[in-house]
């Protein structure tokens, strides 16, 4: 009985610290989850102000849905995103004839003087375009920017004055450029959302030019000159565009990347350092691009804007029909035709761009503010030698209607008025017309009592079908052409 009792006292007592034991270190459990939860919380609180600047979108390049969106519409400094519109103006060029890729670009003192990250060239000497290209990708270099800025604007403030008018042209609404290169200007300013659409616009309207952007390395004189961004080549996909570092600005990148596909182009704007940028952009890629569509793409989602001429200098203010065209460019309609070719006259109001309509889903389609006006003054070009410039877009003239509005023509022919559909640009009004007959007797009844006719424009001739009574009517007559192979757009004329 002894030995029982001694028994059950020894399993008493043995039993007691093994329950204080486990009540102990249930107690340290909690009390490190509670630490660790507060731990967590502070440290996202310091995470997420310490990354207050951040901001990206995510949009599908075939269709134009965004996929996703955080601060795209808040203005931020684009630092060497700035580079993206140097080069969009310079494949401008190339494609007009105006600079070939061995064109000579020289370097002034002013360029000469900027900021690393440079090139180095000295006042006084030159690089090619391909040079000067390929050190933008690349190197983001300063230097190149402001001299591929003085060719083609006379001088860098010039330039900067294109650089906005195209901006606005394209939809870039939120955008203004001070200088060619990104260093810091309070007034230098953009948004996440209008360098996706930058990023599309170089991707379909350049699609010759574009893979200089997957560049990783060239040589330069004894140098090898390796890219800054990291995610092309290994990243699968990713076919370039830009990086770009100012303190003001943050870690920017906005990359392109086509899969199988699909194809979306992402923005990170504001990232905290480069690894946490590209991570970040990584993310982004890893998450939305299974949700991009393998459909659509057969159509430009940036309607190209006007040729803006470098020789003469002009007032640019652009009309809100035609923000709203650009815009509703930017995504796929449902019911109308997208404009499968890049050749738009400034004054043309879209056919699908319907801004009676309700307001798109899409945020990438939401009302965007009036562009501001950019004043400028004619600036004196500087001598530098490049080819003969090819023709281009002049301002509208005013008085006699009968006069093709985007020409300096003197014809006196009366060209129909009203909503047209182009179907395309010939080299001679006779080949025009050949065009126009070949597609009339596929568009069936909906062309039959529309009046076929060529327009001058810089050195060709537009083909083109007038007479509809309305909007509907060209569009339907599109609609058809499109079914039949025929490529067209229904536009205001």
């Amino acid at each position: 009985m002894q030995a029982k009792s001694e028994i059950v006292s020894r399993s008493a007592s043995s039993a007691s610290p093994s329950r204080s034991s486990n009540f102990l270190i249930k107690a340290i459990v909690a009390l490190s989850m509670a630490v660790g939860m507060i731990g967590t919380n502070a440290a996202d609180a310091e995470a997420k102000a310490a990354n207050s600047r951040y901001a990206g979108i995510v949009v599908d390049a075939n269709t134009g849905n965004v996929l996703y969106s955080e601060n795209a519409d808040r203005l931020q400094y684009p630092a060497s995103l700035t580079k993206m519109m140097t080069l969009y103006l310079t494949f401008e060029a190339l494609e007009q004839g105006r600079i070939r890729l061995d064109t000579a670009v020289p370097f002034s003192a002013h360029a000469s003087g900027q900021a690393p990250t440079k090139l180095g060239v000295r006042p006084g000497g030159t690089i090619s375009v391909e040079q000067a290209m390929l050190g933008l990708v690349t190197l983001s270099a300063n230097d190149a920017a402001t001299a591929l800025g003085e060719l083609l604007g006379g001088n860098e403030d010039r330039f900067a004055q294109i650089m906005t008018a195209k901006a606005h042209a394209l939809g870039m609404t939120r955008t203004t450029y001070r200088n060619a290169n990104g260093l810091p200007n309070t007034a230098q300013m953009t948004t996440a959302r209008d360098q996706a659409r930058l990023g599309i616009a170089l991707r379909q309207h350049f699609p010759q030019y574009f893979g200089y952007f997957s560049t990783q390395s060239f040589k330069f004189g004894n140098r090898i000159i390796r890219s800054h961004n990291r995610l092309v080549g290994s990243v699968r996909g990713v076919d370039g565009i830009k990086t770009g570092y100012t303190r003001a600005a943050g870690f920017n990148l906005v990359s392109s990347v086509q899969v199988d596909g699909k194809s979306i182009v992402g923005v990170v704007l504001g990232g905290a350092s480069t690894p946490a940028r590209d991570n970040q952009m990584r993310n982004l890629i890893a998450s939305y691009l299974p949700k991009a569509s393998s459909r659509g793409g057969s159509s430009s989602l940036v309607a190209q804007a006007p040729k803006i001429s470098t020789e003469t200098v002009i007032p640019v203010t652009v009309p809100k029909q035609e923000i709203a065209s650009v815009a509703a460019a930017v995504e796929l309609p449902r019911s109308h035709p997208a404009p499968t070719a890049r050749d738009q006259v400034a004054s043309a109001q879209v056919a699908y761009a319907d801004t009676s309509s309700a307001k798109s889903d899409n945020p990438l389609l939401q009302e965007m503010p009036q562009p501001t006006r950019v004043k400028t003054q004619p600036v004196k070009q500087a001598s530098v030698a490049v080819p003969t410039p090819a023709p281009a877009y002049m301002p509208p003239e005013q008085g006699d209607t009968s006069i093709d509005t985007v020409t300096t023509a003197s014809t006196k022919e009366v060209q129909p008025s009203g909503w047209v559909v182009q179907i395309g640009v010939s080299a001679s009004r006779e080949a025009a017309m050949d065009l126009l007959d070949g597609a009339k007797t596929k568009g069936g009844k909906a062309l039959r009592s529309a009046k076929p006719f060529a327009i001058a424009y810089a050195g060709s001739y537009r083909a083109r079908f007038g007479g509809f009574d309305d909007q509907k009517d060209a569009v339907n007559a599109c609609n058809s052409l499109k079914r039949a192979g025929v490529k067209c757009w229904a536009a205001a004329q």
